[in-house]
């Protein structure tokens, strides 16, 4: 089947802007009794819930064939055997939002045949709509991006996540970031995989890196980073970072030297 996926990515951005329009209202009245633990740390909301249910009915218009994954399950089962699946995650950093820190995102990416195909990235609290294509370039609000040209870690910007429900690796995980701070400009973590790939793509950070990652966390922030001239991978091989469950991301000039700096630590 042939699909225009710049079209539909134009179409998929709408949806996202529209929706993150529900968040920003729900976010001035939310009340944090309302929120339910899928784990210990790991929480969800009605508004996680509604903000899917939205995404799934327009996708379901604007592809009517294609299958789901979603964090929040309202599309039913996991889909893996359609041509096209829709990967979503309808609030990446529900725990920023749950607590007001405006950092969070909608995520929605499409793939084909297992490849990404499509991906957008809504930054809810900046308004900023991150979109690529592939083989079409990446786009922030419609103005191309593309990665930093910075050589050298140490003159490198790194976003991070911490684990919060897996923590057999906690003392491996702070060993490497112990060494990135010595080894770069800063290491940042904002709670959201989704933001801290759009702004590896955008050339905010020159680099990312986080385990205990789901698919839905990453697939539209992956293509926005290889779509803007970077690279991405496991930690230690090329792999498969979409459903890896670990993923390193950066403007490819440094991607040796954060590999390498996880390797020393991790196994």
């Amino acid at each position: 089947m042939s699909l225009d996926f710049t079209q539909l990515s134009h179409d998929l951005a709408a949806l996202c802007r529209t929706t993150a329009k529900f968040i920003r209202e729900e976010a001035t009245t939310f009340n944090r009794a309302k929120i339910e633990h899928k784990g210990v740390h790991d929480l969800v909301s009605y508004v996680d819930q509604e903000t899917e249910r939205r995404l799934v009915a327009g996708l379901r218009l604007l592809l009517p064939e294609a299958g789901f994954i979603t964090e929040e399950g309202t599309a039913g089962p996991d889909a893996h055997t359609e041509e096209f699946i829709w990967i979503i995650d309808p609030l990446d950093g529900t725990t920023n939002f749950v607590h007001g820190l405006p950092v969070y995102c909608i995520s929605v990416a499409l793939v084909q045949h297992r490849e990404l195909a499509v991906g957008v990235v809504h930054e809810v609290g900046r308004d900023e709509s991150f979109r690529a294509v592939r083989g079409g370039g990446a786009f922030c609000n419609d103005q191309p991006i593309r990665v930093t040209d910075v050589a050298e870690l140490n003159n490198s910007l790194i976003a991070t996540g911490f684990p919060y429900k897996d923590f057999g690796k906690m003392n491996d995980f702070l060993k490497i970031l112990g060494s990135f701070f010595t080894r770069s400009h800063g290491v940042r973590r904002l709670g959201s995989a989704a933001a801290d790939l759009a702004y590896v793509a955008a050339g905010r950070c020159e680099g990312f890196f986080e385990f205990n990652l789901n698919s839905y966390d990453v697939a539209a922030g992956i293509l926005l980073v290889r779509e803007a001239g970077g690279h991405v991978t496991q930690f230690l091989t090329d792999g498969d970072p979409l459903f890896g469950r670990e993923l390193v991301a950066s403007n490819g000039l440094i991607h040796a030297e954060m590999q390498a700096a996880i390797g020393e630590f991790w196994q």
